[in-house]
């Protein structure tokens, strides 16, 4: 694609990058069949190549942001399916995040949405205000048809039926390997996550102790950033960020650290990118030496290995998040433990496309998202599974509110497969 910025324009290290993404662009529309907004609309600027447009015609003219361009730019949920259909290797991810920077430096959206995004921003990276939020919106859940904003009726039906408590587990610490000591990892315990299922973390240390890790929950990290980073709003997901990276990084100069795992994809994706969210800063070292360090937990448990089990005589379906899948590209590694440890593992028709989920999607674009569930749901309940399987605590959330099978994250299947207890889903007490 050809561009025009102006040498001075060119000075700005964000633009520079944004013309070099966009000069890989040939137009040619792969992008079109595996986007799930194009799929859903059939609008040819729901698709990346029309926001590539938009997001030219933007940036080049130095543009005010108007209402068509954000309210297209707004609907893509960044699941970076077009990155992996791509065959020219447009960088889209840091193209539609610096579009969404300019657009929230430059654009005043209507109030009502200044102040749920305010809200969004405020409440769900902190777990202990979204636990609250979680309980005021249990309680409102009788008399959600009486709200008139459909993305208020899509908070309230968010919560789950039981809220956890807090897990111990959460609090910095560090927890012996069992055994012989193979590494010493840090875990990223997330935010949302800890508010909503507490499982996940919990048979993630029990998993990686059996196997000869120390896990270290570090004092000072919290939210990895994802949901400010893909709302535009930079500088709050850059202080979250940092947080991490001196926390982590405290750690790794003083006992040392052989991986930083994530066991929420989402997260991952933005841990793995810190490196080029911190360019040219203070940071900038120290943020690429967490992004070498980042690693999903499948990725982990690849590189550890673990013994391999008899048939369970259970059928797993596996939904692979878009933010594994296409942002991380690691795509066989979760369906091969599986595997491995005795389960049967089935696949959904159209496993590349969306739940809907996407961070914050489902509850700013929630017809949308709700489409997108209902596809979703449809074709996983085709190959008749026992359980569910994912590795992003979104994904199982909105795949959870809309089908009546177990979903439950890939992790506390292999560690019940190997020892740990059998998860609460499988027992009938899904939230």
């Amino acid at each position: 694609m050809q561009t025009s910025f102006t040498e001075d324009q060119l000075k700005d290290p964000g633009i520079a990058r944004s013309n070099k993404i966009l000069r890989t662009c040939v137009h040619c529309g792969f992008c079109t069949a595996t986007c799930p907004t194009y799929q859903v609309l059939g609008d040819e600027l729901d698709s990346p190549r029309g926001r590539i447009y938009l997001i030219k015609d933007m940036l080049e003219n130095s543009r005010i942001p108007d209402a068509k361009t954000v309210g297209h730019i707004d609907r893509c949920l960044s699941c970076l399916s077009c990155m992996t259909t791509c065959p020219s290797g447009v960088d889209y991810m840091h193209l539609v995040d610096h579009a969404r920077a300019y657009i929230e430096e430059k654009y005043r959206r209507p109030a009502s949405e200044r102040a749920l995004r305010w809200l969004l921003a405020r409440v769900i990276p902190h777990p202990t205000r979204f636990r609250l939020a979680l309980l005021g919106a249990k309680m409102a859940r009788p008399f959600a048809r009486l709200l008139p904003d459909a993305r208020l009726r899509a908070m309230v039906a968010m919560a789950p039926k039981q809220i956890p408590p807090v897990s111990a587990n959460d609090a910095p610490q560090v927890f012996p390997a069992m055994g012989e000591r193979k590494m010493r990892v840090a875990l990223l315990t997330g935010c949302a996550q800890k508010a909503l299922n507490t499982d996940i973390n919990d048979a993630t240390i029990r998993l990686l102790r059996r196997l000869g890790c120390e896990v270290v929950v570090a004092r000072g990290m919290g939210c990895c950033g994802a949901l400010t980073h893909h709302m535009g709003k930079t500088d709050e997901s850059h202080v979250s960020a940092a947080r991490n990276i001196r926390a982590w990084m405290a750690e790794a100069r003083g006992a040392g650290l052989d991986a930083v795992v994530i066991n929420t994809s989402g997260c991952g994706t933005t841990v793995k990118d810190y490196g080029v969210m911190f360019e040219g800063t203070a940071l900038a070292d120290d943020a690429k030496a967490v992004s070498k360090m980042a690693c999903d937990i499948s990725e982990l448990l690849v590189r550890i290995g673990l013994p391999e089990q008899a048939a369970r005589g259970m059928r797993v379906a596996y939904h692979a998040a878009c933010s594994l899948q296409h942002g991380q590209q690691i795509k066989s590694a979760p369906k091969d433990l599986l595997r491995r440890v005795g389960f049967e593992v089935v696949e959904p028709e159209n496993a590349h496309l969306c739940c809907g989920s996407a961070g914050t999607y489902n509850l700013l674009q929630p017809k949308i998202s709700g489409e997108l569930k209902a596809r979703k749901v449809a074709t996983l309940e085709a190959t008749a599974p026992d359980v569910i399987a994912a590795g992003n605590i979104g994904c199982m959330m909105q795949i959870g509110s809309g089908t009546g099978v177990p979903v439950v994250h890939t992790v506390e299947l292999i560690d019940w497969a190997l020892g740990g207890p059998q998860p609460r889903a499988l027992a009938g007490e899904q939230s």
